[in-house]
């Protein structure tokens, strides 16, 4: 795995694209940490979980570079590969717009699908690929 993927494990919507992401990426290169966990608190990732906001933080493993908000989406993109590129094409969209969209849905995110009480235990397929 090259990526690991940090995200809001409260989220509904957050563990719901983290089981989408799960199954398209046939290749295995995405790993899993929730923002609220250890290794989140330990690379001081923890900061960027916020009601209002910084929801996802996506660490490339081959260099050390953090990609936040619709950057992190982009290079899940990237990560997943085939057709999953295209979605890369985003990149050209102006970042305060992108970025703009990204905030709004990651305020509304609790009110779109609401908060876990605790992070739900993941599910087999996730646990071999969740990182502590």
């Amino acid at each position: 795995m090259e990526w690991v993927l940090f995200y809001d494990g409260d989220c509904a919507l957050c563990t719901a694209s983290v089981r989408l992401i799960l199954r398209f990426d046939k290749h295995q290169r995405i790993a899993f940490a929730p923002l609220q966990g250890r290794l989140a608190q330990d690379m001081n990732l923890a900061s960027h979980l916020t009601e209002d906001g910084g929801t996802l933080v996506v660490l490339r493993e081959t260099d050390a570079c953090l990609f936040l908000r619709s950057d992190g989406w982009i290079e899940l993109a990237r990560a997943l590969g085939g057709g999953w590129r295209l979605f890369s094409l985003v990149r050209f969209v102006p970042h305060a717009w992108r970025d703009g969209l990204y905030r709004w849905v990651a305020k509304n995110r609790y009110r779109f699908m609401g908060k876990h009480p605790v992070c739900p235990l993941p599910d087999p397929a996730l646990h071999n690929r969740m990182r502590h």
